[in-house]
This record gives C-alpha cells, sequence and structure tokens, in this order.
C-alpha cells in the first residue's frame, strides 16, 4: 500500500512547550483518516507542519516517498490541498471570482474547470451572489473548492464541519465521501466531532500530547469498540452460576445489573435464566467512537 504521508518522531516547540512530542502518523493512499484529539492535543501544528506552514523543531516527514528537505518535495506539495483552521476567502467576491482568484495564484493557464468546481461542491447556482451572503456550509464548500483549485490528490481539512448546522454537516459529508469514492483523493481530516467522523473515515490516528497513542482502521476499530447486553435481574447469583456455566464474557456492575460482551443469542440468554431468576429490564448498547477515545486516554494516563 502506498503512503501519501509519513512522520518519523515530529517536533515541534512553543517557548519549551512541546506542541508535537515524538509524532509518527502514516496514512495510506486512497484512505479517509481521521486525525482525533482534544483541544491543545497537537491537530493544527501537525497540519500546519505537513503543509509548510511552519518548520518542524526536529524529526522528518516525507510526502508520497519525498522527505520535506528533498528538493522534489515541491513537486509533492503539489499534489496537496487543504483548508487550515478557516478558508482564505474574499467576502466581496462570488464564489467563482474566489476560484478565479485561486487560479491566478497557482498560475492555472485557464479557466475552463471554474464551473465543474463549482458544480463539484454544491456552488453552481450561486450565480452574482457575494459570499459575504452565504452561509457558513456554502463558505465552507467554497474553501473546499478553492483547496481543489489545483487538482490535488490529497486533500487536507482542518475541522471542517465546526460551527456547521445540521444540513451543513451533512453536505460537507457527503461532499468528503463524494472526493473520496469517486475522485480518489486521499482526505486527512482534523476534527473533534467524533461522532460524524466515524461516518467517513476508513482509518484513525489518536492524538494525545502532541504523540500518537494509536492508529487503526475502521474495521479492526469496529471489533475493538465493545458491543454489549445490559440486564437487570432480581438474582445475581443465579445469573452469575449461569453465565459461568456458559462462559461468557461479563461484569456485575450491582447487586441488580450485569453487563454481556459477548455476540451472544440474548433469547435463548432470557429463556434459560427465566427458570432460575426474573429478567426485569433489558438495554443492548454499542461504544461510540468518543468512549473509545476517552478509554483509549484513561488507558495512556495511567500507565
Amino acid at each position: 500500500m502506498e503512503i501519501v504521508l509519513e512522520t518519523n518522531n515530529l517536533e515541534k516547540k512553543y517557548k519549551g512547550f512541546k506542541a508535537l512530542n515524538g509524532t509518527n502518523i502514516h496514512i495510506e493512499k486512497g484512505s479517509i483518516y481521521g486525525l482525533i484529539g482534544k483541544n491543545g492535543a497537537g491537530k493544527t501544528t501537525l497540519i500546519r507542519v505537513i503543509t509548510d506552514l511552519q518548520k518542524p523543531a526536529s524529526g522528518s516527514y516525507s510526502i508520497y516517498g519525498v522527505p520535506y528537505n528533498d528538493k522534489s518535495i515541491y513537486e509533492m506539495r503539489k499534489r496537496i490541498g487543504g483548508i487550515v483552521e478557516t478558508p482564505s476567502i474574499y467576502n466581496n467576491m462570488t464564489a467563482r471570482e474566489n476560484i478565479i482568484e485561486q487560479y491566478k495564484i497557482i498560475g492555472m493557464p485557464n479557466f475552463d474547470e471554474v464551473d465543474n468546481l463549482l458544480l463539484l461542491v454544491g456552488l453552481g447556482n450561486t450565480g452574482n451572489k457575494k459570499v459575504k451572503n452565504f452561509s457558513l456550509g456554502m463558505k465552507q464548500r467554497l474553501g473546499i473548492a478553492i483547496a481543489l483549485s489545483s487538482n490535488p490528490d490529497f486533500l487536507i481539512l482542518d475541522e471542517p464541519i465546526n460551527g456547521l448546522d445540521p444540513e451543513g454537516i451533512i453536505e460537507i459529508r457527503e461532499l468528503i465521501l463524494k472526493l473520496n469514492k469517486k475522485y480518489g483523493i486521499t482526505i486527512l481530516i482534523s476534527s473533534h466531532y467524533l461522532d460524524e467522523l466515524s461516518k467517513v473515515a476508513t482509518h484513525y490516528g489518536f492524538l494525545d500530547k502532541g504523540r500518537i497513542i494509536k492508529e487503526i482502521n475502521a474495521k479492526d476499530l469496529a471489533k475493538q469498540m465493545q458491543k454489549r447486553v445490559e440486564l437487570t435481574v432480581d438474582n445475581m447469583k443465579a445469573t452469575i452460576e449461569y453465565l459461568e456455566n456458559q462462559n461468557i464474557n461479563y461484569e456485575v456492575k450491582s447487586d441488580k445489573e450485569v453487563y454481556l460482551y459477548e455476540d451472544i443469542d440474548i433469547t435463548k440468554i432470557i429463556l434459560d435464566l427465566s427458570n432460575k431468576c426474573k429478567v426485569e429490564k433489558i438495554h443492548e448498547t454499542e461504544e461510540t467512537l468518543e468512549n473509545y477515545y476517552i478509554n483509549l486516554l484513561g488507558g495512556e494516563n495511567n500507565e
């Protein structure tokens, strides 16, 4: 599998504070990589370093296998588009004028693809409407269009749905999936909206205190996120005896409540237990990405 971006013990300091502390990240071509971390974890600093807005204090990184300090890295950077923190747009221009301005900046020879780009991000019918009159979601999609102006195959989005209403979030989600699945663009998304991120990401990197504490693909993550059945019973002793005999993984939470952590036939269990005790309540639940992250941090902090 081709690696689009790889960092090796990357460090960045601000007046003695290590915003990046030996950060190692690996982003595969064709993936949607969700970078997860609370505020101050180093997400934006990492993005600013790999987009050459800041220089690393130590360590290294490579883009498509080319080291960042190699002469040919400039050619690799042409393959990257991105929004860092907020989109760079001109509020007194139309969407079309904004993209044309970006075309001029990057030296595009003609403006033939401007209208297609506007259609791609759902802004094809904005006409002469000034950007200052756009909704926040429309501005964000325009920012993505500007990032796509150079026809990149690696897109970096820093908090792309921050502040958006539900409709705007859905629009950005659908656009991200289209860019990845239809156009094959590798995407790095930094976000603290974990529920939304879980709907698009194929890979995850969990960042804490400037270092990646875990990288995992979505399929393996789904296996690790615990699905459980919560039972409330009137006879815990009889319930435990039954669970032990059946070799079912369980956790007693109180004198009446027990959690079952296996992929089980709950109907069979209820029927079997009905001869031994009364099952007063049953509830099935699955661990969220947010809970997984919190538990991951707890494990790290307790080492």
